[in-house]
């Protein structure tokens, strides 16, 4: 690869961990830097040679490590709403000030940041598919605000310390994404429907189904950061990663009951407070800039997801 140490700021969770196990594979030294909030150290307990791997606790929101690496990934900040709602003021420290340090800490350093923002910087988004020059629907005092708002505001300062500074800053918006080293209690809706399949449990629904998310696989996802990590082209603008295949939650819900051979039924609960009605990327951006796509379907992602969840329920009981 182009780098040689990266540091992961966020990387105990669960796209950091793939990010990470990706980059040893590839030779590549890292530094974890997490403060566990919702990541987790035995992301990393099945890695056979660690000596690439250091792992520092810390919160980005108070400064980064003294460390030697020629490339940051900003992952920090929780991304479920049940936990970025449950400290909706630190979830917004992270958000601007953790990004703030991200940038002063690789411009300092004269290297290349790579962060990730969201799809939810769109809120229940006015066009669609979504593009990158659409500016979002988003309730800014509302109970997701502290996230939505919170990537928001991390774009616009990324996009000053570039104008600014000169900081070679990216950004990717990140939209559903699923696969291993999800937490069980994650709360989004595929952990959701995968848990409470596994356990022979009622499928919550919230709302009657019909809302519609596109969802891509951890692998595909983690090529397209690094794609964009890695891309010696001037990319001004942020990028959209996702999978543009558009499902309905209950298409989910029946793909993955189906999968896992359960047959409790569901329960329709009301929709939460600004949940978006849609979401699907449009990625022409990232297949011009990156020449990325995924390739993962939805069907065999969840196979995997689900083999990997009963891993994880059985080393729990």
């Amino acid at each position: 690869m182009k780098f040689e140490h990266a540091l992961v700021a966020g990387g105990g969770g669960f796209l950091g961990a793939n990010l990470v196990k990706t980059l040893l594979r590839r030779g590549v030294a890292v530094t974890v830097f997490d403060n566990w909030s919702t990541g987790r150290e035995v992301n990393f307990s099945n890695i056979n040679d660690s000596r690439a791997l250091t792992v520092i606790t810390g919160d980005v929101s108070e400064g980064l490590p003294e460390v030697d690496a020629d490339i940051v990934f900003n992952m920090a900040c929780p991304a479920s709403p049940p936990f970025y709602q449950a400290d909706p003021l630190g979830t917004i420290r992270t958000c601007v000030m953790g990004t703030l340090n991200v940038l002063d800490w690789a411009h300092k350093r004269d290297v290349r940041v790579v962060h990730a923002s969201t799809s939810e910087v769109y809120g229940d988004p006015l066009q669609h598919p979504q593009r990158e020059d659409q500016w979002g629907n988003v309730n800014p005092i509302g109970p997701r605000a502290c996230y939505d708002e919170g990537k928001r505001a991390a774009e616009a300062a990324l996009f000053d310390h570039r104008r600014i500074h000169g900081t070679d800053a990216r950004t990717m918006r990140i939209f559903n994404t699923y696969g291993p080293h999800m937490r069980p209690d994650d709360g989004r809706v595929v952990s959701n429907f995968i848990v409470q399949a596994l356990k022979g449990e009622t499928i919550t629904i919230y709302g009657d189904g019909k809302q519609t998310r596109s969802f891509c696989y951890a692998d595909d996802l983690i090529a397209g950061i690094l794609a964009l990590g890695e891309s010696e082209k001037q990319i001004d603008r942020p990028v959209n990663l996702g999978n543009p295949d558009e499902f309905t939650i209950e298409e989910l819900a029946h793909t993955v009951t189906e999968l896992v051979g359960s047959n409790a039924g569901y329960t329709y609960l009301d929709m939460p407070v600004d949940d978006p009605v849609r979401r699907q990327p449009d990625i022409s951006l990232a297949k011009e800039l990156l020449d990325w796509e995924p390739v993962v379907p939805l069907r065999n992602g969840l196979k995997e997801t689900i083999a990997y969840f009963k891993s994880a329920i059985a080393s729990q009981t």
